[in-house]
């Protein structure tokens, strides 16, 4: 349990039964009266979005999520398939699931899944990811005063921004936190 006066923004709670992250937080002390906190709150199971206050005094329960490192096996269809390299404990997570972190998987690469009641909720993947360009136009010579982007697309078919000098073959890195480009990393 915690108190009402140690909540913050990023702290994992639970409402109702239902893991919930704490996305943004305010305090205020009125001339009379408890404390209140004000705190805007996403539901992890739903992704839904509410606001909660709480006085000064309130008990907020600790969320029961536990985090565990798998790797990626293998894709049958539309679901991903991870294991767990100790326990050999299979989760499978489907594309909707994963979002555009599906784009970003490649074969023995270690995630870190949160459960909440041995429930899935959400996938960790490494900040980068290394991909080969399979489709993008050549960049015009002299075009360069600029951060000028073209589109680009990995094999996967997952489309972004690469500077003019990025080329079909070529390998680039990727920040799995946003989706862009992050920097080169060889010429094909």
């Amino acid at each position: 349990m915690y108190d009402a006066s140690g909540l913050k923004k990023g702290l994992k709670i639970e409402i109702d039964g239902s893991p919930c992250i704490i996305t943004d937080f305010q305090f205020s002390k009125p001339g009379k009266g408890q404390a209140i906190y004000r705190c805007k709150i996403k539901n992890l199971s739903t992704g839904t979005s509410f606001e909660k206050s709480y006085r000064s005094g309130d008990k907020v329960e600790k969320a029961r999520l536990e985090s565990r490192t798998f790797v990626f096996s293998y894709q049958a269809g539309d679901e991903f398939v991870f294991s767990d390299n100790e326990t050999f404990e299979e989760v499978h997570l489907t594309a909707d699931h994963l979002g555009r972190n599906q784009y970003f998987i490649i074969e023995d690469m270690k995630v870190e899944i949160l459960f909440h009641n041995d429930k899935p909720l959400e996938i960790t993947l490494p900040n980068f990811v290394e991909k080969t360009i399979t489709e993008t136009e050549p960049g015009a010579r002299g075009n360069t005063a600029t951060n000028v982007m073209k589109p680009a697309k990995i094999d996967n078919g997952y489309e972004f921004g690469v500077p003019l000098f990025i080329n079909e073959g070529d390998i680039v890195r990727i920040d799995t936190r946003t989706g862009d480009y992050a920097d080169r990393v060889s010429k094909g």
